[in-house]
């Protein structure tokens, strides 16, 4: 079953068990897909839904961030019950032993020596990362052995 179809077999179930917070969150993402498809003209593949997920996931997290900060434990919480929802169309997550390997295989592969080539080594990785794992943590990553 591609993701588009188990997003939207979940959202009739959600309608169904009336889940108004989850239904809510699923039909966000179905609309930010159908507006991505009728923007481009394409039809989305789970990568490209994994990648619309990604951002969502970044969005909910930021504001999470903000709300704590501010004192909103209300709101807070209702970003954290949607970053649940969302992440459960994210394909599994790679152990950090895993983006250890990946980043000096990616290093390896590209022949960067300073920071200055991080870009090479960053191209290499997104295609196998995302979706997988943090790539900011990944980024990280890659400036910590090009420097050290």
């Amino acid at each position: 079953m591609t993701l588009k179809a188990q997003i939207t077999e979940d959202m009739k179930t959600a309608m169904r068990a009336k889940e108004t917070a989850r239904l809510g969150t699923i039909r966000l993402l179905l609309s930010a897909m159908k507006q991505r498809e009728v923007d481009e003209r394409i039809e989305l593949s789970d990568a490209d839904i994994v990648a619309i997920v990604e951002k969502m996931l970044k969005q909910r997290r930021d504001s999470i961030e903000q709300f704590e900060k501010g004192g909103r434990v209300d709101l807070a919480d209702a970003e954290k019950f949607e970053v649940s929802v969302l992440s459960a169309y994210m394909p599994q997550a790679l152990s950090a032993a895993e983006v250890d390997a990946a980043v000096a295989a990616a290093v390896a592969e590209s022949g960067a020596k300073a920071p200055s080539d991080m870009g090479k080594v960053m191209a290499i990785l997104k295609p196998k990362l995302a979706g997988r794992a943090d790539m900011s943590k990944v980024s990280g990553l890659v400036k910590a052995k090009l420097t050290g």
